[in-house]
């Protein structure tokens, strides 16, 4: 990532050092994956669509440590495989909209929730900026060499401390999350001038 593109990247001191840790970011684009796995300080585990491990990139995407998972149903065994990350101490990764969207936390889906609230573990927003192009169809590569900036936040609890799995006790954790991964959209999008 380095290499490719100048990537910026604030609050990396506020990942945690060891411990299970939740990584939810915004996804513009398909590099974003890469890009907060090349800038994290820690490992992360990204839960991968099945359809990304083909050819040479299947061997490649398991050797890095990412999860297949089958998005058409509920796949036990990629969930049994993340909440394993995360007893272990590891970080795993989590695009909370499930698939590229507008990047801005619009549409999050209970995944994210019942992760943090399984496992106990924080969770840190991460807001990855510059990496789409406004107005295309078929979002393009950034240009090389141009700045992306990669902002972490604070780490916070999404549960409310109850331990319980309830719907309700998942939906409002979603509601918590959705609030403070915006928040944090929007202090990246002051801190780094991208308004």
């Amino acid at each position: 990532m380095h290499g490719l593109w100048r990537p910026r990247v604030l609050g990396a001191w506020r990942i945690p050092a060891t411990g299970p840790l939740i990584l939810a970011g915004n996804h513009a684009h398909n590099i974003d994956g890469p890009m907060l796995m090349g800038t994290c300080p820690r490992p992360v585990h990204f839960l991968v669509k099945k359809e990304a491990f083909i050819g040479p990139l299947d061997p490649f995407l398991r050797s890095i440590g990412q999860l297949r998972v089958d998005r058409s149903g509920a796949d036990r065994a990629a969930v049994t495989t993340a909440l394993g990350v995360l007893a272990r101490g590891g970080v795993l990764g989590i695009f909370p909209e499930g698939t590229r969207s507008g990047g801005d936390f619009a549409e999050l889906r209970s995944g994210l929730a019942y992760f943090a609230v399984r496992s106990g573990a924080p969770v840190v927003p991460v807001a990855v900026l510059g990496s789409a192009r406004e107005g295309r169809m078929i979002p393009a590569l950034p240009p090389l060499r141009s700045r992306i900036d990669v902002v972490f936040g604070d780490p916070f609890e999404a549960g409310d401390g109850s331990g319980r799995r309830t719907r309700s006790a998942l939906d409002a954790a979603t509601t918590r999350i959705q609030e403070r991964l915006t928040a944090h959209l929007d202090y990246a999008r002051r801190a780094t001038g991208r308004l």
